[in-house]
């Protein structure tokens, strides 16, 4: 009995991860052309890409990449206090794609040594700042880099439907 439980866990298994080889094979059919700037940023898969793009819904939407940040829940809020400016963090925005920018900051913290040396600097000029700070700050980089390689992208399919 167990055995046999056993051998009916192991095909499904089996089967869903021929299923996600299918299924990823086609998502990456139709992401490349539509996004090849934005899978040039590492960190982005073609998982991450369709998830930009479809939370996105169109770079047009924003006027800057700050208004995208802002979207993405990624740009400081300022508040003041006895005339010392200082931030706190975003709770809003699109969730979503917030998470998306993190997984892709935590993924080029790993694999990329300039993110780190990015990193070491920005903590080197903030002393009193933590690690969570550094983080935030990077994700609000990768909003813009994200957002200037969606507009690349977007710019690219007006010159190839004219």
């Amino acid at each position: 009995m167990r055995r046999d439980l056993a051998l009916d866990l192991v095909a499904d298994i089996r089967q869903r991860g021929q299923q996600i080889r299918r299924l990823d094979t086609q998502l990456t059919a139709l992401i490349t052309p539509l996004a090849p700037a934005l899978l040039a940023i590492v960190g982005i898969n073609v998982v991450s890409a369709a998830k930009i793009l479809g939370e996105v819904a169109g770079i047009t939407r924003f006027r800057s990449a700050a208004a995208f940040a802002m979207h993405t829940g990624t740009a400081p809020i300022p508040v003041w206090s006895s005339n010392r400016p200082q931030y706190r963090l975003n709770r809003g925005g699109n969730r979503q794609l917030n998470a998306c920018l993190h997984r892709i900051a935590l993924t080029q913290l790993s694999l990329r040594p300039a993110t780190k040396a990015w990193r070491e600097q920005w903590t080197h000029r903030h002393p009193n700042a933590t690690s969570k700070a550094a983080l935030r700050a990077l994700k609000r980089h990768l909003a813009d880099v994200v957002y200037h390689a969606l507009h690349a992208d977007h710019q690219h399919q007006l010159t190839r439907a004219a």
